[in-house]
């Protein structure tokens, strides 16, 4: 039990509301973190439920073992090492035929960005770093600020961060590291500064915010992974099961809702033209027409919250 990873799990309420959750269910929490979720869903399925986890860091991965186990320890749990992208590899290990309830909590969790040293945070100074996975992976923030030429940092800048000033952000990151590289945190922050207007710097939080999320994204390549975690998800889901996914920024929450649409919808045939004898049945319902946010009441507890929307799908029975 170590005190990085005192985790507020967000939308707690709404994700045990949106699946029927009995003893004997089989849960897969694809973002395990420090188990906040896990604990609570494993409360409703135990004793005879089982719950698989999967999160990339180690620490995460100790830290929620001990905390399920402890508080559950008649109730069949494994704890995975892998990405979204591992998630059909690793059910299979476990000989696993299906799964009644999928849950992504996406995103950083708060015990990488309060830990200085993975280099996530622009309010502490540490390496650029930014892996969730260190021991696989070899990229680093570091890495793409002093290698991608100017073309590439002003796409990455721009569409996983969503910067106007993507362009002027990586024009001064070029002419920095002429002189000599960039390797930390500040360093950064302070290249985004100048980049940035003052009028700009002065309204919509923190300024190298939105850089801060095109690195992150980019090392992890956390949009593809997502994209490929859900159709794997929704692949292993039994009939009337269901997948729930919370986001933290428009480019998850787009990639969630296209997903979920395709599959509710696989033919896309305009209105007043006759149907195909091929018709392809729908494979899942969507549940939320519109996103779910917090509470009122949540973002008082836990601000970090502000940002997240929920979106539930459900697995139709096979025609």
């Amino acid at each position: 039990m170590t005190p990085e990873y005192r985790h507020i799990p967000v939308m707690l309420n709404e994700v045990l509301a949106s699946y029927a959750f009995t003893d004997g269910s089989i849960v897969c929490d694809c973002t395990l973190g420090g188990a906040g979720h896990s604990l609570k869903i494993a409360q409703l399925i135990e004793p005879h439920g089982i719950l698989f986890g999967i999160d990339q860091d180690d620490l995460a991965l100790e830290v929620a073992s001990q905390r399920i186990h402890e508080a559950y320890p008649n109730l069949l749990s494994f704890q995975m090492k892998g990405n979204f992208n591992d998630l059909e590899s690793l059910l299979m290990q476990k000989d696993v035929a299906g799964v009644d309830f999928f849950l992504f909590d996406i995103g950083v969790s708060s015990p990488q960005f309060d830990i200085p040293e993975r280099g996530f945070s622009y309010r502490e100074n540490a390496p650029l770093d930014m892996r969730m996975n260190p021991g696989k992976q070899t990229l680093t923030a570091q890495e793409i600020l002093n290698t991608y030429n100017a073309a590439d940092l002003t796409r990455v800048i721009r569409t996983y961060g969503e910067d106007k000033f993507a362009a002027k952000i990586a024009s001064l990151v070029v002419k920095q590291r002429e002189i000599e590289p960039i390797k930390t945190t500040f360093e950064l922050v302070d290249i985004i500064k100048a980049a940035i207007p003052a009028r700009a710097r002065r309204s919509g939080g923190h300024p190298a915010k939105k850089t801060f999320q095109a690195l992150r994204i980019e090392v992890n390549q956390e949009l593809s992974a997502l994209e490929e975690g859900l159709r794997q998800a929704i692949r292993w889901l039994n009939p009337g099961g269901r997948v729930c996914v919370i986001s933290y920024h428009s480019l998850e929450d787009r990639i969630v809702k296209r997903i979920f649409q395709e599959y509710a919808d696989r033919n896309q045939i305009p209105a007043n033209m006759p149907l195909p004898n091929d018709l392809k049945p729908p494979i899942v319902k969507v549940i939320t027409k519109k996103p779910l946010v917090p509470r009122n009441e949540e973002l008082e507890e836990n601000p970090r919250a502000k940002s997240a929307k929920l979106r539930v799908a459900e697995k139709l029975p096979l025609k």
